[in-house]
């Protein structure tokens, strides 16, 4: 009889291959894969080398890192003055400075320790991910990607519309494009789309210049604007009448201010980007991959200079753009909307000074939008293909790219290019990553550490919860947008993890040394595995098994068999390391296995266990279960039905059946 041909790989049209180009590969068993053991018992056992391809990042001065990050994190200068003073009004000074403490007090130590326990990248979510157990942790990360998205898409968007409002109101080109904010921000965020479907590379040398040329140009602006407002006292009585125009006491100040900081929590962005390019930071020598004790450090340096630079510039505009600009010209179309110390820039230092500052803001702000379609574009491929909770193609760029662009346009419309409209949105997704972070910290620090340290982040953390509390409650649109993006992640992995249930998702099969010698010393081959429960290990057990399976499958008395049995480590993992060790129970020879699927344990063990002759073969007993609950089982807790799903696996990884292990079913 004539073996049939393997079935032939689909051909895939030009379009295809370029927007999955530089895919990651599938963490799945090979299927032309023979396997160690070959017919010839005497042989030593095979070993399958090779090398995994490792993407390797130059490495920076910390400061230069910085740069990479402040993209994001500085840029928000151009628009947070502007939302602080219309969320606060006379106010903005105090609630701003309620900010600067939280920040240097509150997210700052915590992104410290971030960066402590998570040295290559991983951020907070992947630190909750640990600490809690299974699927419990995999839906609140889940969660969380939905408000990191909604922080990354809406940092896109906020920003190329705070870059369209710069252009239109400058003076030079306003009489052209007037009315032109929409469909200028529509052309920045498809120019974004375009240099990441070509190609995006790090790109820390264009951030060093950007940010240079921004902070100088902030920093001379600020000198100039407290000379002006020490030049003219009259600004600061007018202050103070508003001040106490409806507040009667500095403790009302204070109080009220409390309550409206939430409002202006967006210029806390950066620190989870800030935690993400770890990996971009040199060490020094001596550091290990368990240990990067050189990179950590570099980073904390990093984000304490971040902070202490906003916070400084942060404080200062707060003030200048309360006292020198009417109140009036903050709102919706008035000269200051959405470009606060650029109006104060053309005011106060002249047309070319202000042309120039419109093009470093805009140039920093378009580069921020990059810098959040880079943390999406890590965020996204590190969790959910991982879990089997995305489509094969979320492995690559370009379709990533694609679908983001299109959110980013269709968020873009919904807002209308309004900044102070967006605010909230962006936010909502910043305050809950900070407060994940938060919390992750305070977890980890009471489960290890000393317990008054973890009480004292505990305080935190619950600064956070309110902040973020009151915000939602304040300006509900960001809630909803996260809880659009949380439903889409939702529906998405369920339909992903369904259609890629029959995958053979195993990265790899390891056997320790007890497993190899009793395979090496089966008698006979084929190698045949009887199926059995785990639970049951006793001799009396495995005799009761032994009889029931030769009722079954007419086995000879003669004919040997090696009892398998299958231990769930994790079912919410999608693909798994197989681990196999041999036992012995009386006269019972006895492999165990351990995965995150019995039907996918089992076929990935009989894939690597086949030879070049007759493959292996397993028996099993029918299900008592019905249908719907064991679809339901196998999909939860990685068992159901195990026969006919162990056998659909291993018939679409193996096409040529005279090659593909054998399931009997009998009882």
């Amino acid at each position: 009889m004539t073996s049939p041909s393997p079935r032939p790989e689909p051909r895939s049209s030009p379009l295809r291959r370029w927007l999955l180009e530089g895919a990651a590969p599938a963490a799945t068993l090979n299927r032309d894969y023979t396997g160690p053991y070959v017919e010839d018992r005497g042989a030593q056992p095979g070993t399958q080398t090779g090398t995994q391809a490792q993407t390797r990042h130059q490495a920076h001065s910390w400061w230069k890192v910085m740069c990479l990050t402040g993209v994001d994190y500085f840029s928000s200068l151009g628009y947070a003055p502007g939302i602080a003073v219309l969320a606060a009004g006379a106010l903005s000074p105090i609630a701003t400075l309620v900010l600067v403490l939280l920040t240097l007090f509150g997210a700052l130590p915590v992104y410290r320790r971030v960066a402590a326990e998570s040295p290559h990248g991983e951020g907070s979510i992947a630190m909750l991910e640990r600490l809690l157990p299974k699927w419990t942790g995999k839906l609140f990360v889940l969660a969380l990607l939905g408000f990191a998205a909604t922080d990354f898409t809406i940092t896109i968007t906020l920003s190329a519309s705070d870059a369209a409002a710069h252009i239109v109101q400058n003076p030079v080109v306003a009489p052209y494009l007037a009315g032109g904010n929409i469909w200028l921000t529509l052309l920045l965020v498809a120019a974004l789309g375009a240099v990441f479907l070509k190609g995006f590379k790090e790109a820390v040398g264009i951030a060093v210049v950007l940010v240079a040329l921004y902070l100088g140009l902030n920093a001379a602006l600020m000198v100039r604007g407290v000379a002006e407002v020490l030049a003219r006292p009259e600004v600061w009585g007018q202050w103070r009448t508003a001040l106490f125009a409806n507040h009667g006491s500095v403790f009302s100040l204070i109080g009220i201010s409390l309550l409206v900081f939430p409002k202006l929590a967006l210029g806390m962005s950066g620190f989870e980007t800030g935690v993400a390019v770890m990996p971009l930071v040199e060490g020094k020598l001596g550091d290990t991959a368990e240990k990067p004790t050189g990179r950590i450090k570099g980073t904390q340096t990093l984000l304490l200079t971040a902070a202490l630079i906003m916070s400084s510039f942060l404080m200062l505009s707060s003030l200048i753009c309360t006292l020198l600009i009417p109140a009036k010209d903050f709102l919706d179309g008035g000269d200051a909307n959405g470009r606060a110390l650029a109006y104060l820039a053309h005011r106060y230092m002249g047309g070319a000074f202000g042309s120039a500052y419109d093009i470093s803001t805009i140039a920093i702000l378009w580069f921020a939008g990059a810098s959040a379609m880079a943390g999406l574009l890590n965020l996204v491929p590190r969790f959910l293909p991982r879990y089997g909770m995305a489509p094969d193609w979320s492995r690559a760029t370009r379709p990533l790219v694609l679908v983001f662009i299109l959110i980013s346009f269709l968020i873009v419309l919904i807002f209308r290019a309004n900044v102070d409209a967006q605010g909230g949105a962006y936010a909502t997704g910043v305050l809950v990553l900070m407060t994940s972070a938060a919390v992750a910290v305070t977890v980890s620090i009471l489960k290890s550490g000393p317990r008054p340290l973890g009480l004292a982040f505990g305080g935190i953390a619950a600064v956070f919860v309110y902040t973020t509390i009151t915000n939602m409650v304040e300006r509900p649109e960001g809630l909803l947008i996260a809880l659009l993006f949380i439903a889409a992640i939702l529906v998405v992995s369920v339909a992903s993890r369904v259609l890629r249930s029959f995958e053979l998702r195993v990265s790899s099969v390891e056997l320790d040394h007890s497993a190899v010698t009793l395979l090496k010393e089966f008698p006979i081959r084929p190698l045949r595995f009887v199926a059995h429960d785990p639970d049951g290990n006793s001799p009396e057990e495995y005799r009761k098994k032994e009889l029931r399976a030769r009722q079954m499958a007419h086995l000879p008395d003669a004919d040997p068999f090696i009892f398998l049995e299958v231990h769930i480590d994790d079912a919410s993992e999608f693909s798994d390391v197989v681990e196999v060790s041999g036992h012995q129970v009386g006269e019972y020879r006895i492999l165990k296995a351990r995965g995150s699927s019995v039907p996918n344990t089992i076929a990935a063990l009989l894939m690597h266990l086949r030879g070049k002759g007759t493959p292996p073969q397993v028996y099993f007993q029918w299900s008592e279960e019905g249908p719907m609950a064991a679809a339901f089982d196998f999909l939860i807790a990685g068992e159901g039905d195990v026969p006919p799903l162990t056998h659909e696996i291993l018939r679409r990884v193996e096409p040529d059946r005279d090659r593909r292990p054998i399931v009997h079913v009998g009882g």
